[in-house]
C-alpha cells in the first residue's frame, strides 16, 4: 500500500512537472523586445559636472621665539605647588550612590517633593528610571555633591581635575524641564 502510494506521488509530480516546463515553451516575446526597444529610445540623461575645487590658502607657522604648539606649557614651580596644596581631591573611599553611574548631561530633573521640612529632586536617567534625591547626596562621573535644591533646580559642587595633578572645585546644577 505504500509503495502504491509513493508510486502514485511520483507520478503526480512527474506529471506536473510535465506542464510546467510546456508553459515555458512559449517563445513569443514580443512584448519584452517592445519595452527594451521603448527604454533604449528615451532620452539620455545629463549628469551635472563636479563642482570646482577651491584651493585653500597654505599656513606656514614661523615659530621665532615661540614655544612649539605641541610641547607642555613651563609652569612656574608656584603655581604647580598651589595646585596641589589646596587639599582638595574626592573621596576614594567613600561608596558610590547609584547617580554616579550617569553622566550628568544625561540626567534630567523632572519634579521636587517636600516632605518633612526636607527638599528632594525627582531626577529622571536615560534610562527613564526616577531617582529620589536631596542635598548631600552625590550624582555624576565628577563627584558632584548636592548642596542646595528649590522648587526649579539642583545646585551641584564638582571635584574635577585641574590638568596640573589637582583638583578643583566646579559647580554645576541641573534645572527642571517643564
Amino acid at each position: 500500500m505504500i509503495r502504491r502510494s509513493t508510486a502514485r506521488l511520483r507520478l503526480s509530480f512527474m506529471v506536473l512537472l510535465a506542464v510546467a516546463i510546456t508553459g515555458c515553451a512559449n517563445q513569443d516575446m514580443r512584448d519584452l523586445k517592445q519595452y527594451v526597444k521603448e527604454v533604449k529610445a528615451r532620452k539620455q540623461g545629463r549628469i551635472a559636472p563636479l563642482p570646482e575645487i577651491k584651493q585653500i590658502e597654505t599656513f606656514v607657522y614661523h615659530p621665532d621665539d615661540r614655544r612649539s604648539p605641541f610641547a607642555p606649557a613651563d609652569r612656574g614651580e608656584e603655581e604647580t605647588e598651589q595646585s596641589s596644596t589646596t587639599g582638595i581631591s574626592p573621596e576614594p573611599d567613600r561608596r558610590k550612590e547609584e547617580l554616579e553611574n550617569y553622566a550628568l548631561d544625561s540626567m534630567r530633573m523632572v519634579g521636587t517633593l517636600e516632605q518633612a521640612d526636607t527638599m528632594w529632586a525627582l531626577i529622571r536617567t536615560k534610562d527613564k528610571t526616577i531617582y529620589r534625591v536631596k542635598a548631600g547626596n552625590y550624582m555624576g562621573k565628577n563627584h558632584g555633591q548636592i548642596t542646595q535644591i528649590t522648587e526649579s533646580k539642583a545646585e551641584l559642587t564638582e571635584i574635577v581635575p585641574d590638568g596640573r595633578g589637582g583638583y578643583r572645585e566646579r559647580q554645576a546644577s541641573l534645572a527642571l524641564k517643564e
